[in-house]
C-alpha cells in the first residue's frame, strides 16, 4: 500500500504542474496514470504467487512492465494532434509517459528512482522554459498569434503592419467571424489566427497589438511549443 501511496503523491505532483498550466491532461489524468502503472507492477510482482508452486511455472515480471510502456503510447497518441504543420501535445504526452515510469518505479520497489524522476521532471518543467527563452531564436521558427478584435475598424491591416514593422512575416492566416453576437445586436468580433516567423519577441508584439483601439485580446506563443 505504501507503494501505491507514493505513486499517488508523486504522480499528483506532476499532475499539479500540468493542471496549473491548464493543459489537456491535468491532475486527474496524471494521478491515474501513475497509480495504474504502480498497480500493474504490483500485480506482476505479487499477483501470481498462487501459481508459482508448480514446477513448470516461471514468472517474468518484465513482461507486464513492457506492456505498460506500450499501453501508455495509446494515451499519448490521443493527446497529440497536428494542425497543418504544427504539432501540439508532445510535452503533455511525454509527461504522461514519464508519470507512468514513476508509477512503475513505485510499484517495482524503487522509491528513490521514482522520487528522483519526479524532481527531474519539475526541473525540466519550471527551469528549462527560462533556458529556452535565453537561446537565440531562428527567424524561420513559426509562432502562433491569436488576435480578437471588433469588426469594421480596419484592425487587421494595422496588425499586419505592426507585425511587419517588428520584423515578422506572415506564413499563414485564418479569419473567423462571430456572427451570433451580430444577430443579437452586440458588436461582432473577429478572431484571426496568424502564423508568423521572425526573430523578434512575440510577447512584445502581442503587447503592442493589445494596445490598438478595438482589440479585445491577443495571445501569442511558439507554434512548436508542446503545450496542449
Amino acid at each position: 500500500m505504501w507503494r501505491l501511496g507514493l505513486a499517488l503523491v508523486l504522480s499528483s505532483i506532476i499532475g499539479l504542474e500540468r493542471e496549473v498550466g491548464q493543459k489537456s491532461a491535468g491532475l486527474r489524468t496524471y494521478s491515474l496514470v501513475g497509480i495504474g502503472a504502480a498497480v500493474f507492477m504490483l500485480v506482476s510482482t505479487y499477483g501470481f504467487n498462487d501459481v508459482l508452486g508448480s514446477a513448470h511455472t516461471v514468472l517474468d515480471p518484465s513482461r507486464v512492465a513492457a506492456q505498460i510502456v506500450s499501453g501508455i503510447g495509446f494515451i499519448g497518441g490521443g493527446i497529440i494532434f497536428v494542425r497543418r504543420d504544427t504539432v501540439r501535445g508532445l510535452t503533455t504526452a511525454a509527461g504522461v509517459w514519464v508519470t507512468a515510469g514513476v508509477g512503475m518505479a513505485c510499484g517495482g520497489d524503487l522509491p528513490l528512482v521514482a522520487i528522483a524522476t519526479t524532481v527531474i521532471y519539475m526541473i525540466v518543467a519550471y527551469l528549462f522554459p527560462f533556458l529556452v527563452r535565453m537561446l537565440p531564436r531562428s527567424r524561420f521558427a513559426p509562432s502562433d498569434l491569436r488576435l480578437v478584435y471588433l469588426d469594421g475598424r480596419g484592425l487587421l491591416r494595422a496588425a499586419l503592419v505592426q507585425c511587419s514593422q517588428r520584423g515578422f512575416t506572415i506564413s499563414d492566416l485564418e479569419i473567423k467571424h462571430d456572427d451570433d453576437g451580430h444577430h443579437n445586436g452586440d458588436p461582432r468580433y473577429v478572431t484571426v489566427d496568424l502564423e508568423v516567423r521572425g526573430q523578434g519577441s512575440i510577447a512584445e508584439l502581442a503587447s503592442e497589438l493589445n494596445e490598438l483601439e478595438g482589440v479585445v485580446s491577443v495571445h501569442g506563443g511558439d507554434a512548436n511549443e508542446f503545450s496542449y
